[in-house]
């Protein structure tokens, strides 16, 4: 009888945490729209007590339109889904976040969310190599973009316009052996940097470039659209973004919040990422297809909190390093 008390208990407390959530939430998100649409369609079939009005855009136009709403007084945005811990970590160092202590983090692990749960990561996307079925070789580590046979034809996008490729550049600058000196040894090889990693995919499934560093989902999907492409996760490791989601300190509707959060962050959620074509951040969903065993990735370690201190001096060492 007890259990069955106890159990009754709890239902009872998890339909009045669903009914809590209700009225409008605003988010803001740097998601590709078609993403962005399915999360937030996702969200709303769990709750449909809640109205989600998005807006979408890239992380620093999203960023400056936020700087320009607590400017005025006026911050519109319940919580944020955007590309990157860096921008998180400033956020949280100007006191914009909201701890959210309760967050259910089963699954997860603890070097994927903020120590004070103010911001937590919903997937993986990595930056390895992208490769034409035409290059002269298969690539499999960082190093092959550094060989003769690939002189001239790598391209990346720019750490200078962005910040998924800024994270990959302080990766790997920070885990290679070689260091800066890495980036050295690609520029002398005529590596060119320039646009984002939708500009890297077009230049190397057109055949203008032969190989390239791109997130990991652009030429999966692609591939199994029939594009001549293949990816490789290099065998020293890859680099990673991971899409945090954050409830702002002025947020009107916390409780949506916060359910959000939790639904982004659950079975359901995680599922939803994976079948977008992510590698979901929770151990215990499969990745999509294409993409190899989770244990066969190796993600590098890299320290959000010092990568945003060294901003302006990493953007400033990659174009001079570039340039010459």
């Amino acid at each position: 009888m007890r259990k069955i008390i106890l159990a009754a208990m709890f239902l009872a407390s998890a339909i009045a945490g669903a009914s809590a959530a209700d009225g409008t939430l605003v988010l803001y998100t740097s998601q590709p729209n078609t993403d962005a649409q399915q999360t937030v369609d996702a969200f709303m079939a769990k709750y449909p007590a809640v109205k989600v009005e998005w807006v979408r855009d890239g992380t620093p136009k999203i960023l400056a339109k936020l700087r320009a709403e607590i400017e005025a007084g006026q911050p519109q945005a319940d919580v944020l889904l955007i590309a990157d811990v860096v921008t998180m970590e400033g956020l949280k160092k100007e006191g914009r976040l909201l701890a959210y202590p309760e967050a259910d983090v089963s699954g997860i692990d603890a070097t994927l969310y903020d120590k004070d749960k103010t911001y937590f990561s919903t997937k993986l996307i990595t930056t390895g190599i992208v490769y034409n079925t035409k290059a002269p070789f298969v690539p499999a580590s960082w190093e092959d973009l550094t060989r003769p046979e690939a002189k001239g034809l790598v391209a990346m996008p720019s750490p200078l316009t962005s910040g998924a490729a800024m994270i990959h550049t302080v990766t790997l600058t920070g885990n290679l052996p070689e260091g800066w000196d890495y980036y050295n040894a690609l520029a002398k090889n005529g590596a060119q940097a320039s646009g984002g990693n939708g500009d890297v995919l077009k230049a190397v499934s057109g055949g203008d470039k032969l190989f390239g560093m791109i997130v990991d989902y652009m030429p999966i999907r692609e591939r199994a659209k029939g594009a001549p492409v293949e990816f490789v996760f290099p065998r020293e490791g890859v680099s990673a973004v991971t899409e945090p989601v954050a409830i702002l300190s002025t947020a009107k509707n916390t409780e949506a919040a916060k359910a959000f959060v939790d639904f982004l962050l659950s079975k359901d959620g995680q599922q939803a990422a994976a079948k977008m074509g992510y590698i979901p951040a929770r151990a215990d969903i499969a990745l999509p297809a294409g993409y190899p065993d989770r244990s066969s990735i190796k993600v590098l370690r890299y320290d959000a909190a010092a990568a945003l201190a060294n901003d302006a001096a990493n953007k400033e060492k990659f174009g001079a390093v570039m340039s010459q």
